[in-house]
């Protein structure tokens, strides 16, 4: 089963680009993407896409945030956000539960330029974790999306001018921490564990993207129980069309 993660950074404009040729080279069996900015009516997917069943939550602001999961095989639930009531608003998060597995997108909240929002970004890592852990009750957790933080300095070009920053703070990276020790793998890492130049976000500024000036904010983490049925954590550096790129495991 390959399981794909795609920040598309507004789906409306990555569908001008190159977002069907992506999924038909790639033929993702779920699909799941964050900040999409639309709600499912604003959206006119291709007929190359109607063997997907498509499932949205939408911000209340409108063009703002938002996630999808477009699968080709039905869940046997779907649910959204996570039943509270200050972190439901922005539409975080989707998860669709499966035989094996209980799937969940999320788009953690941006800690934003001078930490102004990091209080409200560390209660949700907090809520994110606690809810990860009541669905892993019933049945073993993969989670994926863009988590907005570089964990290590081999995540991030440069680590040292952005110490301090949204996404490389102290509070996000030890929140991280926090949530692989609550029994998740971050799946990338730990099939890669010294491998640097590894990237999923490079700024529009300076030709960075070209130049390989990095951030990885994108993840897949599974919990371990089921870490050896995960194959080929990839990173798609090469699928233009936004500031992300794609991520993806394959699930056995």
């Amino acid at each position: 089963m390959k399981l794909y993660s795609w920040n598309v950074n507004g789906i409306r404009a990555v569908l001008k680009k190159n977002f069907e040729e992506f999924v038909m080279e790639h033929e993702p069996d779920v699909l799941c993407l964050q900040e999409t900015k639309a709600k499912a009516e604003q959206v006119d997917l291709p007929l190359s896409l109607a063997g997907y069943r498509t499932y949205w939550n939408s911000a209340d602001k409108a063009g703002y945030s938002g996630t999808a999961i477009f699968t080709k095989t039905e869940p046997l639930e779907v649910t959204y956000d996570m039943g509270i009531p200050e972190h439901d608003t922005e539409g975080r998060v989707i998860t669709a539960t499966f035989e094996d597995f209980h799937l969940v997108t999320v788009y953690t909240p941006n800690a934003q330029n001078g930490l102004k929002r990091l209080d409200y970004r560390l209660n949700w890592d907090e809520a994110f974790c606690d809810y990860l852990k009541e669905l892993e009750q019933s049945k073993p957790v993969i989670f994926c999306g863009d988590l907005n933080v570089c964990h290590h300095e081999i995540d991030l070009a440069r680590p040292s001018s952005n110490r301090g920053s949204a996404g490389f703070s102290d509070g996000e990276r030890e929140s991280f921490s926090a949530l692989l020790d609550a029994g998740y793998i971050d799946t990338f890492r730990d099939a890669n564990p010294g491998l640097e130049g590894a990237y999923s976000w490079w700024s529009y500024r300076a030709g960075a993207r070209g130049n390989n000036v990095g951030w990885r904010l994108d993840y897949f983490g599974v919990s371990e129980s089921i870490n050896n049925r995960v194959a080929n954590p990839k990173i798609h550096a090469d699928v233009l069309g936004s500031d992300h790129c794609p991520v993806s495991i394959e699930f056995t």
